[in-house]
């Protein structure tokens, strides 16, 4: 067989974004151990395993330490090249991070094994990505830089989102060193055509290799990758099948197949691709439950409209899930387009997406503005960067009436405003912390990092829901349901057991759910026979990273507020969070599941209608709650870092 001409590179994404996209990035690092050594044989151009939600998955709801993650993969995959996604400025979070961080976290991410950076920015500012870029090139790793696609129009084109657009910004990221190239369509907006002449355009003006990188969402993944592979691209993201459609990319397998024979094929062993996919479909029904399954149709055309990206979808069906409103994903929908132009028109994509989505989900739940954000507050403020369209001046003028940094945005680099925080962190970790990347889970995640850091070193009990889900339950269920269907299952009450016999004992380790069968739920509790896997850690690396004096940047705090605008429904003056009498006082209660970040107050303080309570990050962004009345604070229900459920009291005022 002669040598193929121009084959066409796959990085794949199963072990990210394929399960971020699809499972909520569930995916455990114990279930990637047994097939990585084949995966470093299939001959990927590179397989992207970290970065994206998983850091923060990895430490707020596996129970898993992030930083082991890449060591063991790396372990196992010494020939294939590692990679990554970084935000930019934001690096594995949700807000812009000084640049004493943003150093020490690449410096340590390429001491436990990562060798390509792809680094974009959630509004296209390149300015966000300057000092990330530098880093890495003075480290000797690959920069692939991004241009995130988005649009305000059904195809490419308008004001706004056009070629010549995309384009500068790409030239752009040349001149500032770029390795490679991504076009980054986080959501599946881009068409087969338009991949062809934005790919085309990029490579008639650029030096550097091309990659796309796009989301079966819309249905158009597949066919865009094909044309942007005739129009010359070098590198395409795709994912072995058990992960791949939906909302994430396109098969592996498939691309593979309907490229064999022609000058861009890609090398890749058909036989090998599909043992892969094998392994991963016999572990995936350990995480169906995380798998949306609230439509009969693997694509979703709406995002045409609500241009949500892939891993935001199964996020927020996940998270409104929680918060006993899935039925209202639709007006969540809805409300974007709105939300996002008078946002100035951002991309979808982290943090970005999460902002947005959030927002949109608190106007649905509780009236348009009457609860913002604090990182919505600091998007408007400028601590993000420039949106690519000016945004709505009422809106921004509402955002920031009680802002504490002010009522002006900035207009400079946004990491300029910030403070460094790691001598910070270093202080507030010094009697946990073992090394660098304790410290770093600590910096970007104070609430859920240290309560990760507790659960680690054994000084907090983790809780059940953070347990993985064993093959055993998986079978027990599924004997459940056969049972059910077979119509014997029958929910019997506490008091019915057989005469002479006791009740059995729940187990400690026995986990609830619910079974839904035909329109029938049943509520059966699993209890796994075999014993629990728990982690362990190896000793820690000896890396120092910058050690400069800093000074804590003071925490910004959200305020609910309103706005008058055309379109924005006027509330009250402060938005009040969901209440209750109790007695002779006024609970406040969750108003959706999320932990406590702090109390702004103490039991026995007078405060006054309006006075901030307490911040709870719920959907994972920061809301202040309000004190209903005048009064005095009774009682305290929970310490910082609780979890809290939708509707669990808070506070009483009375």
């Amino acid at each position: 067989m002669s040598p193929i001409k121009n084959p066409l590179k796959i990085t794949d994404t199963t072990l990210r974004d394929g399960h971020q996209s699809n499972l909520a990035t569930r995916l455990r690092t114990a279930d990637m151990e047994p097939i990585a050594e084949e995966m470093d044989k299939a001959g990927f151009y590179s397989v992207e395993v970290w970065g994206g939600a998983t850091f923060d998955v990895c430490t707020r709801f596996l129970n898993e330490d992030p930083w082991e993650r890449v060591r063991v993969l790396k372990r196992l995959m010494p020939s294939t090249p590692l990679q990554m996604l970084l935000r930019g400025q934001n690096l594995v979070g949700y807000r812009n991070y000084p640049d004493d961080i943003v150093k020490a976290f690449i410096h340590h991410s390429v001491e436990v094994g990562i060798d390509i950076f792809r680094v974009f920015d959630a509004l296209n500012d390149e300015r966000n990505l300057e000092m990330a870029m530098r880093t890495i090139k003075e480290l000797g790793k690959h920069v692939q830089a991004c241009v995130c696609y988005s649009l305000t129009e059904p195809q490419m084109g308008g004001p706004v989102y056009n070629l010549d657009y995309f384009v500068s910004k790409a030239r752009l990221l040349e001149d500032m060193g770029a390795d490679s190239l991504c076009i980054k369509d986080m959501a599946g907006l881009i068409a087969p055509y338009d991949a062809f002449e934005l790919v085309k355009a990029l490579k008639a003006r650029l030096r550097l290799p091309i990659q796309l990188h796009t989301h079966y969402t819309s249905g158009m993944a597949a066919m865009s990758v094909l044309k942007a592979a005739e129009a010359g691209v070098d590198m395409v993201d795709a994912c072995l099948s058990p992960f791949a459609l939906r909302s994430s990319q396109p098969a592996v397998e498939s691309l593979a197949i309907a490229l064999r024979g022609t000058e861009r094929d890609t090398g890749l062993d058909i036989d090998h691709l599909v043992r892969l996919a094998e392994y991963f479909e016999g572990i995936a029904p350990k995480y169906r439950d995380f798998l949306t399954n609230n439509r009969m149709s693997m694509i979703d055309t709406e995002v045409l409209q609500h241009q949500v990206p892939g891993g935001m979808i199964s996020n927020l069906a996940s998270q409104l899930k929680e918060a006993d409103a899935l039925d209202r994903i639709n007006e969540v929908y809805q409300e974007l387009p709105k939300l996002r132009k008078e946002l100035g028109y951002p991309p979808l994509v982290t943090p970005t997406s999460q902002i947005v989505g959030i927002q949109a989900v608190n106007n649905v739940l509780f009236g348009r503005y009457k609860m913002i954000s604090a990182q919505v507050k600091d998007y408007v403020y400028g601590l993000y960067g420039r949106p690519p369209a000016p945004m709505d001046p009422e809106v921004a003028r509402v955002a920031l009436q009680d802002y504490p940094k002010g009522q002006q945005p900035i207009t400079t680099r946004a990491a300029d405003a910030l403070e460094p925080e790691l001598e910070k962190a270093k202080e507030a970790t010094k009697e946990i912390a073992k090394d660098t990347g304790d410290l770093l889970i600590y910096a970007l995640y104070p609430t859920t990092g240290m309560t990760f850091l507790r659960w680690k070193y054994g000084l907090e009990e983790p809780p059940p829901e953070v347990r993985p889900k064993t093959m055993a339950e998986v079978l027990k269920e599924e004997e459940l349901i056969s049972k059910a269907k077979a119509g014997l299952l029958v929910e019997k009450s506490a008091t019915e057991v057989k005469p002479g016999r006791e009740p059995l004992p729940r187990g400690p380790r026995a986990r609830t759910f619910k079974v839904y069968v035909e329109g029938e739920s049943f509520e059966v509790a699993v209890e796994p026979t075999e014993a629990a896997p728990t982690p362990t850690y190896p000793s820690p690396m000896s890396y120092a990273p910058p050690t400069t004096p800093a000074t804590p940047r003071a925490a910004p705090t959200a305020t609910p507020t309103s706005a008058a605008s055309a379109g924005v429904q006027p509330p009250a003056a402060v938005s009040r969070p969901p209440e209750a009498i109790v007695g002779e006082g006024t609970a406040i209660r969750a108003p959706m599941p999320g932990v406590i970040v702090r109390y702004m107050v103490e039991v026995g303080q007078k405060v006054k209608e309006g006075d901030m309570i307490l911040i709870l990050e719920a959907m994972k962004m920061e809301n202040a709650l309000p004190s209903p009345r005048d009064g005095v604070v009774k009682s305290i229900s929970a310490a910082p870092g609780t979890r809290v459920t939708k509707d669990q009291v808070l506070a009483i005022i009375e």
